[in-house]
């Protein structure tokens, strides 16, 4: 049966909501929607794993080390994000869902974790700066 990554589409005003969309040995692909999230102050993904995302809807500004420029993403653009390369959220539309499309790559992006708890996942905790 198929299913459509913008039906039902949650509510994230109130946060992030992550859906696993399918868990393969080594690869793991995620719908991501935000609402005028970012990520908190001092906060940087640092993960073990390649990730390549899409934005499907809204907008996205990333900041990924060690560029000086933040990466303003509109639907259709996508980037790969290395393995090892510290990154963060800076923005997302506040005026309408942000939906992503996260494909994670690699020997590490398919830990298990509890399904009920997102804030759980190890790339959800990051690496505060020194």
């Amino acid at each position: 049966m198929p299913a459509n990554l913008f039906q039902p589409l949650p509510d994230a005003r109130s946060g992030e909501c992550f859906d696993d969309l399918l868990e393969r040995p080594g690869c793991r692909i995620e719908r991501i929607v935000s609402h005028g999230q970012a990520s908190p102050p001092g906060f940087w993904y640092d993960q073990a794993w390649d990730e390549w995302v899409l934005l499907l809807s809204g907008s996205a500004v990333l900041r990924l080390e060690p560029q000086a420029e933040a990466v303003a993403l509109q639907p259709g653009d996508h980037l790969l994000i290395p393995a090892g390369v510290r990154h963060r959220v800076e923005a997302t539309a506040a005026g309408q869902p942000t939906v992503w499309l996260a494909v994670h790559c690699g020997a590490a992006a398919t830990p298990v974790w509890p399904r009920e708890s997102p804030a759980a996942r190890p790339e959800q905790q990051g690496n505060p700066l020194p």
